[in-house]
């Protein structure tokens, strides 16, 4: 059974989405962030076949929607987020998943691609069948899911540059010179900035993230102004 590692921060005001103030502010952010973590927990939990376990950094007490978060993840295995940067983050998720479910293949995804569904999770799960590892892409050249077959291949990540128009191909790269036979995942637009929250929420209109982006766009529109 392939674990589904999920990497995500606590939703509290000003540590994240703050790309995305302006127009937002850090509490809209901070709720966006929220009902985006939600609608992916929501999809990895509706996944058939598939261990979900969180890689978490921060504190639920502070955090937005902080009770309803704590509900969701009741059953998750919950690790805490270890290292100075992110690569080496990512790297260490994947260790101790490896280290807590020998043998299992690890698909991992974040809290950033709120139009994942139970049915593109589990196509990414049945394409690691078949490889050895699985990149999905994002439009901004990074990436938003990776899959090993052999987790412990992620002490790669410690290496690839993150968060930079080059780490989809660097992470790419790193995988063909370790020799794995590595198939692309459907290219996804992670939400960064305010323009990728507007076009991620049009894709799924009928999330909490499309509700929340929604919400923020009408307390935008000056008063007299329909």
């Amino acid at each position: 059974m392939t674990v589904l590692l999920v990497v995500a921060k606590a939703p509290v005001p000003g540590a994240v989405k703050t790309r995305l103030c302006p127009p937002a502010s850090p509490a809209q952010a901070a709720r966006i962030a929220a009902a985006a973590l939600r609608d992916t927990l929501d999809a990895v939990r509706a996944t058939p076949g598939v261990t979900p376990v969180l890689a978490w950094t921060g504190r639920l007490d502070g955090a937005v929607d902080g009770a309803a978060l704590a509900e969701t993840l009741t059953g998750w295995t919950m690790l805490e987020q270890r290292g100075a940067d992110l690569g080496e983050r990512l790297a260490n998720a994947y260790a101790e998943v490896a280290a807590a479910y020998p043998g299992r293949p690890v698909l991992q995804i974040g809290m950033d691609t709120p139009q994942l569904t139970p049915a593109r999770l589990a196509a990414a799960v049945r394409r690691l069948d078949s490889v050895e590892a699985v990149l999905g892409a994002a439009l901004d050249g990074g990436w938003w899911s990776l899959g090993l077959r052999d987790p412990r291949h992620a002490t790669l990540l410690r290496t690839v540059p993150m968060s930079t128009p080059e780490t989809g191909r660097g992470t790419w790269s790193a995988l063909g010179e370790r020799g794995l036979r590595t198939a692309a995942l459907p290219v996804l637009r992670d939400v960064d900035e305010w323009p990728d929250a507007l076009a991620v929420a049009a894709s799924v209109p009928s999330g909490r993230f499309a509700r929340q982006v929604g919400a923020v766009r009408r307390d935008l529109v000056p008063r007299g102004h329909g």
